[in-house]
């Protein structure tokens, strides 16, 4: 798909048709609808579109004229920060990371899902996800992946990664024993606050105070 970040001005035109149309569900968006967002280049210069984000392809998707188009790798790199639906989000390895928190350090939530074809018959009545395999390469290899809601028969598992970002270096996590090793010499500041306020990696408010508690102590 020819994706040319131009194209975002001319997205415009299609707002007040979507704006009639609030009921879908964008089952591997991060969003419930595109909605207008905000992209600030680093020249200062800000471009304005409807955008939602993909985690399925980990990119930022805006509308233009009915069509649904990604921003270019060669126009992300001049991106800075994009504004969307009340939060920030920065590219970083030609995706979009969201700014969870920023004092002192920064936290930012890597938006990702996975997508389970539907499973089917194998032997002794049950069923196989990977004899789908076929059905799923075919769906994610058209528009599929830029569309609005997946077939109903499959099935979207979101889940996110965490990147730490201190003293200009970012360090990503993925679960919490990934996160302690970055505090190892809190380890057991880190044991004893998961325990008494039982943190859980997929609480993400409880992570916050956890990391809060570690950097101010």
């Amino acid at each position: 798909m020819k994706r040319l970040f131009y194209l975002l001005f001319l997205s415009l035109s299609v707002t007040s048709v979507w704006s009639q149309d609030k009921s879908i569900s964008l089952s591997h968006y991060l969003f419930p609808e595109f909605t207008q967002g905000v992209i600030l280049m680093k020249d200062g210069k800000e471009n304005k579109s409807m955008l939602n984000y993909n985690s399925l392809t980990e990119e930022m998707i805006f509308l233009n004229r009915g069509s649904k188009l990604a921003i270019s790798d060669t126009d992300l790199a001049n991106a800075d920060t994009v504004f969307l639906g009340g939060k920030k989000f920065i590219p970083l390895d030609n995706k979009f990371l969201e700014l969870l928190t920023q004092s002192g350090y920064e936290l930012y939530a890597e938006h990702k899902c996975d997508v389970i074809p539907p499973g089917q018959p194998a032997a002794y009545g049950g069923t196989s996800q990977t004899s789908s395999t076929t059905s799923y390469s075919s769906f994610a290899s058209g528009a599929g992946l830029y569309e609005l809601k997946l077939p109903d028969d499959y099935e979207v598992k979101p889940y996110t990664y965490y990147w730490l970002k201190k003293n200009g270096e970012f360090k990503q996590f993925i679960n919490m024993n990934q996160l302690m090793k970055l505090y190892k010499p809190k380890k057991a500041l880190f044991k004893a606050f998961v325990k008494k306020n039982k943190v859980k990696y997929d609480n993400q408010e409880s992570l916050i105070q956890l990391i809060n508690y570690l950097e101010s102590n």
